[in-house]
């Protein structure tokens, strides 16, 4: 197996104030007198921003893209905007990081839209929503499909503009410490579970709870829950997951796609000159590549490890999924009822799924199944 990269911790890239350049002075003569003119002086602003996370510092997945996103700016910008990156607890709580960005108290963060379900009802689905769109699609809605603007029109009273900035992929179900072999194991069952596949568990009887990603491990190893479901292998076995349950389930109808969000204070932004607003954007844009590309070779790379160490990997009973796919429909539709916008939002999402689909049957999912057929 090839040797996955470590990674060191952050990297705090000083630099502050505003630097002056003189463009230099020139002697006039009137053949009179001499005068001295004025220097021309020009002053290049710089800038600092605190990037704060819900991920703990070079966690494998989102914490590697934060901390490559936060380089990305910095380097780009020849030190002209420097970014320094707080993990999860440094400087605020995990599912602080959209208050931070929206109160000025951080710039950037480095997040997911899942986490804001309490303060608006359709944020999850900008990270994913059950039953949905899988990376590739999901990167076209945002950019082709109407769903950017959405996206603005959902967080811009909050005066925070998002934009995409990584991909953890596919994700898995989840790791539980006792077998599901049917609906009936899922009454009263605690399961960490974020975002909309949340409240599907809970119409199946199950009690999900939210617990930032650095405490999962401790939650699940002690029996404070019983099952947890976070990312994928590469993510998953960095936080010892594997350590904490015997049980490994697929597949994740209530994570199928892993958006992680860039976001960014509205004020801040604007007072970037155009040329580092653009920068900002096209790292994100960058980040969001590079992530998915990354999480998609490491968790084929964890996957085999797992494997091989002794995990017992497991799909989901037919009726379990069966019975959350006939739910799936039913909470989106409550979510949307809420407010016109999420509507909106959620008819934006459906057509793109529906479109999304009917090309997958006839390219990607038809090839998957030759490649499967024995």
């Amino acid at each position: 197996m090839k040797r996955k990269p470590t990674f060191s911790r952050r990297r705090l890239i000083g630099g502050a104030g505003t630097s002056i350049t003189a463009l230099g002075a020139a002697t006039l003569s009137t053949g009179l007198a001499g005068s001295l003119a004025a220097p021309a002086v020009r002053a290049e602003s710089r800038f600092e921003w605190k990037m704060v996370t819900s991920w703990p510092v070079d966690a494998p997945g989102p914490g590697t893209t934060a901390a490559r996103l936060a380089r990305r700016i910095t380097e780009g910008s020849g030190g002209r905007l420097t970014v320094k990156v707080f993990g999860a607890g440094e400087l605020v709580p995990a599912f602080e990081v959209f208050d931070a960005v929206s109160s000025g108290t951080a710039e950037l963060g480095h997040t997911a839209s899942l986490f804001w379900a309490g303060k608006m009802a359709i944020a999850p689905i900008f990270t994913t929503a059950p039953f949905g769109l899988l990376p590739e699609g999901h990167n076209a809605w945002i950019a082709y499909g109407g769903g950017q603007a959405l996206w603005d029109e959902l967080y811009g009273p909050f005066g925070v503009k998002p934009y995409l900035a990584g991909n953890s992929g596919f994700q898995m179900a989840g790791w539980y410490r006792r077998k599901i072999e049917g609906l009936e194991d899922l009454k009263g069952l605690k399961i960490r579970a974020a975002g909309l596949g949340g409240e599907i568990l809970r119409r199946l009887g199950a009690a999900p709870v939210v617990i930032p990603p650095g405490e999962i491990f401790t939650a699940l190893k002690t029996g404070t829950i019983d099952a947890a479901e976070f990312l994928g292998p590469w993510s998953d076995t960095a936080l010892g997951l594997n350590k904490a349950a015997p049980y490994y389930y697929w597949p994740g109808f209530d994570k199928p796609n892993g958006s992680a969000e860039a976001l960014v204070n509205a004020k801040a932004l604007a007072a970037l000159p155009a040329e580092l607003r653009s920068l900002v954007e096209t790292a994100c844009e960058a980040e969001n590549a590079r992530g998915l590309a990354e999480a998609d070779w490491y968790n084929a790379q964890s996957l085999q490890g797992l494997e091989a160490g002794g995990t017992t990997l497991l799909r989901f009973p037919e009726p379990v999924l069966q019975a959350a796919k006939r739910e799936a429909e039913g909470v989106m539709d409550t979510v949307a009822a809420k407010d016109p916008l999420y509507g909106r939002i959620l008819e934006s999402w459906r057509a793109a799924r529906t479109a999304s689909i009917a090309w997958g049957r006839v390219s990607r999912h038809a090839l998957l199944d030759a490649q499967l057929a024995s």
